[in-house]
């Protein structure tokens, strides 16, 4: 740095009633003469590049501390990580329901620079296990990167960062994730807590809270995937100029589906759909304006979702769904409907295989609605979510994965979905063997 390019410039001496004085007030202080304004100039400039240099280096410092994750809001300590832990720390932000920087910690691992995938979960109660196991599966099949946005309740958030920073770094490197408060806007929280179930309605806040996310799948926690996410993903390539969610029907034989024999309230279509994996373009939702049957002109997301409780909340049975229900019920032209082997749930199987699509092409995602994984009411169901819950990072994918599977599975036949379970592994087999495959060849 030149610092003879530094100009200071000092007054003349002031005199008479200008003068400056002593800190007492009592009299003029002296002023000094020409030589010693030089050398005062010179001390200052010395001065003034010291405070740069200093600044600078304070800068640098707090600079080098925000990356790494050791700071974090006052409010709120950071998670510290040993240095030979696959993530990174994690910090804590601030909380507040309308922004990501709700979020009480967030990991960050590079990714490639590719644009994730981003996935959203809800999490409560005892759902942490069956959330991870969620978690597990997608990163198992999945090839590219993912942003898991986990929404959980405090006392479950340590939970999260201590299960997913201890998997190993083969997969640890393919998300990163953000886990977020239980947030619900305004003076209604007691509202929202109360239907269905505890934290199940806060998935209709997502299109708020997630202002930086484009687009969106969000699963159930007892979702298990069985096939790649990235396939599910492209599916937002097929949305029309209108379209901005998807979602598979409630059912698909209407003479046993639970809406158009029992709601008390409008739903989509025939049957209604199930609202356990949707996905989402959350830019066209927030600027969307929604037809209702309470105004005649279109409201957006964020104007819809309170007065749509307040009209129906003593007719729905089943919470936000009914809710979202409702919403395509009037905006048909706006929602994609896939197929039923995308959710496909123990009412496909439990009164005789009724979804086509997977006898034809294998189920790719298995919903385990109804607490079916953790009961013997559905064992095919539960030997699926066992095989995965136990499967250990870095064990063969198919001698400890696929193969034990399957001899659980051959033990269910006793059952309805049991007889079917081939169209479990269908997709889930091909799959397992071929990431083995390239797993092998690349060591």
């Amino acid at each position: 740095m030149k610092t003879e390019a530094t100009q200071v410039n000092t007054p003349p001496p002031l005199q008479g009633r200008n003068a400056p004085f002593d800190e007492m007030g009592e009299g003029p202080v002296f002023v000094p003469d020409a030589g010693a304004r030089t050398g005062m100039r010179r001390y200052g400039r010395a001065l003034l590049l010291c405070a740069l240099l200093a600044l600078c280096s304070a800068l640098y410092g707090y600079r080098k501390l925000t990356c790494s994750g050791g700071g974090g809001d006052a409010r709120t300590p950071a998670f510290s990580r040993p240095a030979s832990a696959p993530g990174p720390d994690m910090a804590a932000g601030p909380r507040h329901p309308r922004t990501a920087a709700g979020r009480s910690e967030m990991a960050q691992t590079p990714m490639k620079g590719e644009e994730p995938m981003h996935l959203a979960v809800v999490a409560c109660g005892d759902r942490q296990n069956e959330t991870i196991t969620m978690l597990k599966s997608a990163v198992l099949l999945s090839g590219k990167a993912m942003k898991f946005h986990i929404f959980a309740e405090d006392e479950l958030h340590h939970g999260f960062k201590e299960a997913l920073d201890a998997w190993p770094s083969l997969y640890r490197s393919k998300f990163n994730y953000t886990v977020y408060p239980i947030t619900f806007p305004g003076d209604h929280e007691g509202d929202w807590k109360k239907l269905f179930k505890p934290c199940a309605s806060q998935r209709l806040f997502l299109p708020i809270i997630l202002k930086d996310v484009d687009s969106l799948l969000y699963v159930d926690t007892d979702i298990l995937f069985l096939q790649p996410v990235e396939d599910m993903w492209a599916m937002l390539s097929q949305f029309n100029g209108t379209q901005l969610a998807a979602m598979a029907p409630e059912h698909e034989e209407p003479r046993i589906a639970w809406y158009n024999r029992f709601a008390r309230h409008p739903f989509y279509g025939t049957t209604g759909v199930n609202s356990g994996v949707m996905l989402m373009n959350l830019s066209r939702i927030k600027e969307a304006h929604f037809k209702n049957d309470m105004t005649t002109v279109g409201l957006r997301w964020e104007e819809l979702l309170m007065p749509l409780l307040q009209k129906y909340k003593l007719n729905i049975t089943w919470g936000d769904q009914d809710l979202i229900n409702i919403i395509f019920h009037f905006n048909p032209e706006k929602l994609f409907v896939f197929p039923c082997h995308w959710n496909f749930r123990p009412d496909h199987c439990i009164y005789g295989s009724n979804c086509s699509p997977a006898k034809q092409q294998g189920v790719f995602i298995l919903h385990g609605n109804r607490g079916v994984y953790h009961d013997s009411r559905q064992p095919a169901f539960r030997a699926i979510y066992e095989a995965v819950r136990k499967f250990p990072f870095g064990a063969d994918l198919v001698s400890s994965l696929l193969h034990p599977l399957e001899v659980q599975l051959n033990q269910t036949t006793h059952t309805y979905c049991g007889k079917v379970h081939h169209l479990f592994t269908e997709k889930l087999g091909p799959n397992l063997r071929a990431i083995q495959k390239t797993r092998v060849q690349g060591s």
